[in-house]
């Protein structure tokens, strides 16, 4: 009899610090959520110099906008991104997945309308064209090879968006070529459509005249995700400069360690900042931004925080 007490005595102790550890598991992991919605408010700005242009050059400032992933009512972000206009920069570049929500442009505009003053460029992401769905939150440790076929019933109005950018001088870059001015110094740019649902073709660069590559100028290649064989053609053709997004920096990372997933085929510690691609010979700087939002599904950032990027290209040595 009184071993049969001894064990049920043991049996509840075993079961109560079994409760306990359950209940300190889903405390941490609240408090970890709490922490990674937290996180998706503490926007900065990573600066980055680029030798890349010719000898003599100014220096020419250009911020870098990524994965806005704009809901509506997000004020916080809205004004943050507004007051970027006080970094005064030469040129704009976005790379896509700017929308997360069907009515998500008219606070996008908002949000962007003091730097739509400012001459730009642009690529869509999957989240220009479609809005992100809810998924199986275990996918997202899965490696994504891209999604080709995404459901035309999640359409978001990427039309009304891409003419005010283009009202507001913006090009866009999808599988396209163009050269333009800044600066005394030719910008030669290139870019592709979303490769992440296999819309993106290389178009090269802008055909000049025989002598065009003896007056200044600087390649840049726009790209919304970097898969890897967008970012060989963009190095073979001799790019100076990539700039993609899509990543989301890994969006939950661990410190020390760095990003889980890219969502793409790109190396997982390359899934945020400047780093140099190489390929058939040559090296070409590739800077990826974390990008300023996130799914509306999946509302948090873990040890990678939202950012927008100024990248000053200045003259080589």
């Amino acid at each position: 009899m009184a071993e049969q007490k001894n064990f049920a005595s043991a049996l509840g102790h075993a079961a109560g610090t079994a409760a306990l550890l359950a209940a300190g598991a889903l405390a941490a992991g609240g408090a970890l959520i709490g922490y990674g919605m937290y996180e998706t408010q503490k926007f900065g700005v990573r600066r980055e110099t680029l030798k890349v242009l010719p000898r003599g050059s100014a220096d020419i400032r250009i911020l870098h906008l990524s994965d806005i992933h704009m809901i509506p009512g997000q004020h916080l972000k809205t004004g943050w991104i507004r007051n970027l206009a006080r970094l005064n920069p030469d040129y704009i570049i976005n790379t896509g997945d700017n929308l997360s929500h069907l009515d998500g442009v008219p606070d996008l505009l908002h949000a962007l309308e003091p730097l739509m003053h400012v001459p730009g460029a642009f690529v869509p992401g999957s989240n220009c064209y479609f809005a992100p769905r809810p998924k199986n939150p275990l996918r997202y440790l899965i490696r994504h090879t891209g999604t080709p076929n995404p459901s035309e019933r999640d359409a978001l109005p990427f039309e009304k968006m891409h003419r005010a950018f283009g009202a507001a001088g913006w090009i866009n870059m999808s599988n396209q070529a163009y050269s333009t001015v800044l600066k005394g110094i030719r910008l030669d740019l290139t870019g592709v459509d979303d490769p992440h649902i296999a819309r993106d073709h290389f178009a090269g660069w802008t055909r000049g005249s025989s002598t065009s590559n003896e007056a200044p100028h600087v390649r840049i290649a726009l790209t919304h995700a970097p898969y890897q064989r967008v970012l060989d053609q963009f190095t073979a053709a001799n790019a100076d400069v990539i700039f993609a997004g899509h990543t989301h920096g890994g969006q939950v990372c661990i410190p020390g360690y760095g990003a889980l997933v890219s969502n793409c085929d790109l190396p997982t510690w390359r899934a945020r900042g400047l780093t140099y691609w190489e390929h058939a010979g040559n090296s070409v700087p590739l800077n990826v931004s974390a990008g300023l939002g996130h799914s509306r599904f999946a509302p948090i950032r873990i040890a990678c925080p939202p950012e927008a990027v100024l990248v000053t290209l200045t003259a080589r040595d």
